[in-house]
């Protein structure tokens, strides 16, 4: 596949480059999306920091559906990201558009949609994603999948954007700035940051009962080496007996010839 990304020099690894200047330099009508190439990308991704929040709502579901399928990286994914990270402490969305019409349901703010996006696509192109290719594909897979590649090599970069958001007032938007921020510091240059990451799980698991968020906090504390026990609560605990036997199960998979004793690939 060839790699046509193009925007304003090669950003360093650990800089983001400026919103206005991937939407403008970058040859979006040449780069591959789940549904064909990315001509409609920089009028979606310009109205996700319009004033108006339904606007922005709808530009995000927008510009984020089309490199969102299937985990899988797209051409378009890398540039997306970064515009996502830069825009993320832009003030249009920064305010909080949680609705207050009373007659209106409440919805969940563009700043915690795009964190969730940003932490989703970490996830398709962390280590056990890409040891789990590799094992159908064959090891050297970087060399061939550009996209993910440059995705993992831009990971300080994004983590740029999403760690002053540890630290927001409010909470949805911090819970959902350490999910990100999590897949992100498997890069060798974050890794340091993994300490400052276990403060605010902490946080998290004081405060949140949010299932998801519970259980990416704890598999990522428990990786890192940091004993839970004291701070898991009876749900915790119910779902990790949940999730055991389709563990065990999966495990089991593997251990035999890859195929789960059948001579054919699983239907999957």
């Amino acid at each position: 596949m060839t790699y046509r990304h193009r925007w304003t020099g090669n950003p360093r690894p650990h800089e983001l480059p400026h919103y206005q200047a991937l939407l403008d330099d970058t040859d979006w009508a040449s780069l591959a999306t789940a549904r064909g190439t990315g001509e409609s990308l920089p009028t979606a991704l310009a109205r996700i920091i319009n004033p108006d929040p339904a606007i922005r709502a709808a530009a995000t579901d927008h510009a984020l559906r089309e490199v969102t399928h299937q985990n899988t990286v797209y051409e378009a994914t890398v540039p997306v990201a970064l515009y996502v990270a830069a825009i993320l402490n832009h003030p249009a969305i920064a305010v909080d558009d949680f609705g207050h019409d009373a007659d209106a349901p409440p919805h969940r703010r563009t700043l915690v949609k795009l964190l969730e996006w940003l932490s989703d696509t970490a996830l398709d192109a962390d280590d056990e994603c890409l040891a789990i290719s590799e094992r159908h594909l064959g090891k050297g897979l970087l060399d061939q999948d550009r996209e993910m590649h440059a995705f993992r090599d831009l990971r300080p970069a994004i983590f740029s954007g999403v760690h002053p958001l540890l630290s927001h007032d409010n909470a949805d938007v911090r819970d959902a700035a350490l999910v990100a921020a999590i897949p992100l510091t498997e890069h060798p240059l974050l890794t340091a940051h993994r300490a400052e990451l276990v403060d605010h799980a902490r946080r998290l698991l004081a405060t949140s009962t949010d299932r998801q968020n519970r259980d990416h906090v704890l598999d990522a504390m428990k990786a890192w080496g940091y004993h839970t026990s004291a701070l898991e609560n009876a749900d915790d605990i119910a779902a990790r007996d949940r999730y055991a036997r389709p563990r065990a199960e999966h495990d089991s998979w593997w251990a035999g010839d890859g195929t789960g004793g059948y001579s054919e690939d699983p239907p999957f």
